[in-house]
C-alpha cells in the first residue's frame, strides 16, 4: 500500500510505491501558493531518497499538473525521528518548542532532546519541567508550545503621604436625614486638637529584580521616599514618619503644606456663605453675625460688627464691638467674660464678668461681676443673677419696668440647688419602693416560693437601693454645702452710681426687697434678713 510521505497541504506529496518513488505537484490556486522547487528538494534530501532524477523534478514542479511522476527507483522509506525546534522570544523572557512528528517508524521526541534543544539556544533558567515532561510523554506536533518563562522585574512603589483629613474639602451644605438641606452647616472649618495626628508616611516599596531565561538578572527600580509637607504649628515625629498638631486650631492645606492656625477669621458677615462656625481656637468676625447662625469657639469670639438673633458660645471671652439685638432668641455663653457696647433681648451667661454700656430685657447669669458703665450704664428689664457685684448707673426705669436682680450667689450654684431639691424626693421614693419589693421577696425566699424570675427582680431591687442610697447621701451633702454658701452670700453688693427706680426687685443672698421709691448714688447690701441702702 502506498505511503503518503508528504500531504497535500504543502502543495506536493511524495509516494513510495513498489516500482519507485513518485512526486505529485498540485496546481497552485494563486501565485503565493505555488510550489518552489527548493522546497521539494529539501524534503527529498530530508527523506534521504537515493538516486532521484533532478531534471524530472524540475519538470514536474514546472507543470504542476497534479499527476504522480516517478522520480527514483523503488527503495525503502527511511525512518526519521521526531525533531525539536527551540525558539527564544526577542526579549529572552519566553522559550517555545515545535515538535515535528516521526516518520516511517522513527522515534518520538525525548525529554533529553527537548532540553538539549533549549540549551542549544542558551536557555538555562525558567524551564517548566512539568510541561516539558508532559510534552515528552504525550507529544503535540507542529504546534508552538511554551516551555520556559522568565520572571519580569517588578518596580517598587514610591512612598506616599497618607493625609488623615480631606485636603480637598469643599464648603457644602449639610444634607439632613429627611433629605432637606441645612445651608447653615457648611462645614468650612476643620478643627484639630493639640497632639492630634494629621498625616503619616506610607514607606516606599523596594523593587523585585527579575530574571530572563538565559539567566541574566533584570534590575528593578526601587520606590522613592517622600516627606511630609509640614507647615505652621505642625511637628514631626522623631523618624519623620508622622506629623501632629502643635496647637488647638484650624487645619488648612495651603500651598502644598499642612498648617494649623490658632485663629479662624471671617472677613465679612456670618451668613449663608459661611454657615455656622465651630472652631477649637479663637474666632474673629470682621462683619456682622446675622440672625439664626451659630458660632462656637474653644477660645475667644470677637465680632467687629453687630450680632443679631444668633447664638455665640465661647470657652473664653465674647467681645462684641457694636452690640447685640437678640430679638428674644439671641444667646451668649462665655467661659470667661462678655464685653459688648449693648445687649438687648438676649439670654446671657458668663462664668466671670459682664461689661456693657446698656443691657435691656435680658436673662443674665454672671458668675462674678456685672459692670454697666460708659455714657448710659443702664440695666432695665429682665432677670439678672450675679455672683458678687453689680455696678451701674441706672437700674430700672422711670416707667417702673419690671427688673429682677439677684446678687451674692453663683447662678450656676442656684440652678444646682434647684436640681438637688427636685431630685432628692425622687431618690427617696425609689428607695422606698425598692425596700417594699425586697421585704416582700425575702418572705418568699423563706417559704421557698421564689422563682428564678423573682430572684432577678430581688437582685435588681437590691442594686437599685444601693445606687439610690449612695446618690442620696451624696446629694444631701451637696445640698447642705450649697445652703451654707447661700447664707454667706450676703456679701453681695449692688452699687448704683446714678439712680434705682421703682419696679426693681432686689435679692441679696436669701434677703429680698421691692424698690418702691427712687434712690440715688447708693450701695445695696444685706443686713441680716433685710436689704439696706448705704453710701457708695
Amino acid at each position: 500500500m502506498p505511503n503518503d510521505a508528504v500531504k497535500k497541504d504543502k502543495g506536493f506529496e511524495l509516494t513510495y510505491k513498489e516500482d519507485g518513488v513518485y512526486l505529485t505537484v498540485y496546481k497552485a490556486v494563486d501565485f503565493f501558493d505555488k510550489v518552489n522547487e527548493n522546497e521539494v528538494l529539501n524534503e527529498i534530501r530530508r527523506k534521504r531518497i537515493k538516486n532521484y532524477n533532478a531534471n524530472i523534478i524540475t519538470e514536474v514542479v514546472s507543470k504542476s499538473e497534479g499527476t504522480p511522476v516517478k522520480i527514483a527507483e523503488a527503495q525503502e522509506e527511511q525512518k526519521i525521528a521526531s525533531s525539536v525546534e527551540a525558539i527564544v522570544s526577542e526579549d529572552k523572557m519566553a522559550a517555545y518548542v515545535i515538535l515535528s512528528p516521526p516518520e516511517a517508524g522513527g522515534s518520538p521526541p525525548t525529554l533529553e532532546a527537548i532540553v538539549q534543544a533549549l540549551y542549544s539556544k542558551g536557555v538555562v533558567w525558567g524551564m517548566n519541567e512539568s510541561n516539558i515532561r508532559q510534552l515528552a510523554e504525550n507529544p503535540v506536533y507542529n504546534v508552538q508550545i511554551q516551555v520556559a518563562e522568565g520572571v519580569p522585574p517588578v518596580n517598587g512603589k514610591n512612598g506616599e503621604v497618607k493625609f488623615l483629613f480631606d485636603i480637598n474639602k469643599e464648603s457644602k451644605p449639610t444634607i439632613m436625614e429627611d433629605g432637606t438641606v441645612n445651608y447653615k452647616e457648611m462645614n468650612l472649618v476643620e478643627n484639630v486638637m493639640k497632639g492630634q495626628k494629621l498625616a503619616e508616611l506610607i514607606p516606599p516599596v523596594p523593587g523585585k529584580p527579575g530574571k530572563n531565561i538565559v539567566g541574566s538578572e533584570l534590575k528593578a527600580i526601587d520606590g522613592r521616599r517622600v516627606y511630609i509637607p509640614r507647615g505652621r504649628n505642625v511637628v514631626l515625629s522623631e523618624d519623620g514618619s508622622e506629623c501632629f498638631s502643635a496647637i488647638d486650631g484650624q487645619l488648612m492645606y495651603v500651598d502644598g503644606k499642612i498648617n494649623v492656625f490658632p485663629t479662624y477669621e471671617v472677613m465679612a458677615n456670618v451668613d449663608n456663605s459661611t454657615g455656622n462656625i465651630k472652631f477649637v481656637g479663637n474666632v474673629v468676625i470682621r462683619g456682622n453675625v446675622l440672625s439664626g447662625f451659630e458660632i462656637e469657639a474653644g477660645g475667644n469670639i470677637e465680632v467687629n460688627g453687630v450680632v443679631e438673633a444668633a447664638i455665640l458660645k465661647a470657652g473664653g471671652d465674647i467681645i462684641i464691638r457694636r452690640g447685640m439685638h437678640g430679638n428674644g432668641k439671641g444667646i451668649l455663653i462665655a467661659g470667661n467674660d462678655i464685653v459688648s457696647k449693648y445687649i438687648e433681648s438676649a439670654n446671657i451667661q458668663a462664668r466671670n464678668d459682664i461689661k456693657c454700656e446698656a443691657i435691656m430685657h435680658c436673662d443674665i447669669k454672671c458668675g462674678n461681676k456685672l459692670e454697666l458703665g460708659g455714657r448710659k450704664g443702664l440695666l432695665v428689664g429682665g432677670t439678672v443673677r450675679v455672683g458678687k457685684l453689680v455696678e451701674l448707673k441706672y437700674l430700672g426705669s422711670q416707667m417702673s419696668t419690671a427688673t429682677v436682680v439677684e446678687v451674692g450667689v453663683d447662678p450656676n450654684m442656684r440652678e444646682r440647688l434647684k436640681f438637688l431639691k427636685g431630685e432628692i424626693p425622687v431618690l427617696e421614693e425609689s428607695i422606698h419602693k425598692a425596700n417594699q419589693a425586697i421585704t416582700l421577696l425575702n418572705k418568699l425566699v423563706k417559704t421557698g416560693e421564689l422563682s428564678m424570675e423573682k430572684r432577678e427582680i430581688l437582685a435588681k431591687s437590691t442594686r437599685t437601693k444601693f445606687v439610690c442610697e449612695s446618690k442620696l447621701q451624696e446629694y444631701r451633702k451637696e445640698l447642705t454645702e450649697i445652703e451654707e454658701i447661700l447664707q454667706q452670700g450676703a456679701n453681695g453688693r449692688i452699687r448704683v452710681l446714678g439712680s434705682i427706680f421703682p419696679g426693681v426687685r432686689v435679692a441679696i443672698g436669701n434677703s429680698m426687697m421691692y424698690i418702691k421709691e427712687e434712690a440715688h448714688y447708693c450701695t445695696l447690701y444685706s443686713d441680716g434678713a433685710d436689704i439696706r441702702f448705704g453710701p457708695l
